[in-house]
């Protein structure tokens, strides 16, 4: 499904397009349709799935423009999660009248405060400073059409379950509430029965990754630097292990020859190999008997692998979300990864589309001076 199926405002519309935002995630082709109809979700999702569109977008849908107070609030546990929501928000509402505020202790309230007076459609904040807030009688929650809870299990295992009801009990009775978290376990479903027992529940599939735990970067590169570049990356970082992407067919085939050629333990995999063959060669990557696998983005899906501590984008994807299903590959079963990015001077739109879609950030990789010597 894509964002342009959605029936929202054509300026929220514009705002996504600016972003590059075109096939869904999972979590919000499942999510976005139900929650602009106006049911409570509760969405088993991590950082890096999407999740901010998924109920930012219906959130800036339900704002009148014309009436006064705060309409939206959003809970985070952390300064750095708030921000990055508010800054989400911003993005998806760039056309419209949207005034967002982020909250937070260890700052001046006092111009937090003058910002309330001035006006806001939506609060995103940590629990401690919107309560403070709320005592201050500086910021009424009497007219809130919709409230978050984001990383709630984060919140909990901050010990903010008190306040966090504590706000909720002040909130109108008649509203839209979804609560996310990565992990739904008992306390959890404590909080959701008590504020929201007819929600939808909805987990993401096993695609989904949890960005946390892999170690994203990426490199700049001519064209023509690409192949060397990599056999020194594969050298400087002892790379023993590793599913290399590439767009095509063709690339991947002779990418493969030219490992070979230089002595590295290289096989490809493509759509135009037989069925045999394919398996022949992901039950030697499988067992560790194969050090580098070199695929077709026919690969990303569905690769039932384990244990693969590096991915390797020779060519950045088309489409933004294939990157993920690409790094993917890595950091499961609760360990870490790597994935590192071939991005070339022409495009650097690609990699910021890819930044863009989940709020993400891939860090520059600096090569040693003497790398290409």
């Amino acid at each position: 499904m894509n964002f342009d199926e959605l029936e929202i405002s054509p300026e929220v519309r514009r705002g996504l397009a600016d972003l590059g935002f075109q096939e869904m995630f999972p979590i919000q082709e499942q999510a976005l349709p139900r929650m602009l109809e106006g049911e409570n979700v509760i969405g088993q999702a991590k950082t890096g799935t999407g999740k901010t569109a998924a109920f930012g977008v219906p959130m800036i849908e339900k704002l009148d423009w014309d009436a006064e107070g705060v309409q939206g609030l959003v809970l985070a546990p952390t300064r750095e999660l708030a921000l990055q929501i508010s800054s989400d928000l911003s993005d998806y509402g760039r056309y419209t009248p949207l005034r967002v505020l982020t909250v937070y202790g260890g700052v001046s309230i006092e111009r937090q405060i003058q910002e309330l007076r001035r006006g806001v459609h939506v609060v995103v904040g940590t629990p401690g400073r919107i309560m403070d807030h709320m005592r201050r009688g500086t910021l009424s929650l009497g007219r809130i059409k919709a409230v978050v809870l984001d990383e709630a299990d984060r919140m909990l295992d901050m010990g903010f379950v008190d306040d966090i009801e504590w706000i909720l009990r002040r909130t109108p009775e008649v509203k839209q509430i979804s609560l996310w978290s990565a992990t739904i376990d008992d306390r959890t479903r404590r909080l959701y029965k008590r504020y929201m027992p007819d929600a939808r529940m909805i987990l993401v599939s096993r695609d989904e990754i949890a960005l946390e735990t892999i170690d994203q970067r990426y490199i700049k590169v001519a064209p023509y630097e690409k192949f060397d570049i990599l056999t020194k990356l594969i050298d400087h970082m002892r790379i023993d292990r590793a599913l290399l992407f590439c767009r095509r067919r063709t690339t991947v085939d002779r990418l493969t020859n030219q490992l070979k050629r230089a002595r590295y333990d290289a096989e490809a995999l493509h759509g135009q190999l037989s069925q045999a063959r394919r398996e022949a060669v992901l039950e030697r990557f499988r067992e560790a008997r194969l050090s580098l696998l070199v695929a077709t983005e026919v690969a990303a899906r569905g690769l039932d692998i384990e244990d693969i501590p590096f991915i390797i984008n020779f060519d950045i994807p088309d489409d933004p979300l294939m990157y993920f299903h690409r790094i993917g590959r890595t950091a499961r079963a609760g360990k870490a990864g790597t994935a590192v990015t071939f991005v070339t001077y022409e495009e650097d739109y690609e990699l910021a589309r890819i930044e863009a879609l989940t709020g993400t950030r891939i860090n520059k990789m600096t090569l040693p001076p003497d790398f290409l010597l």
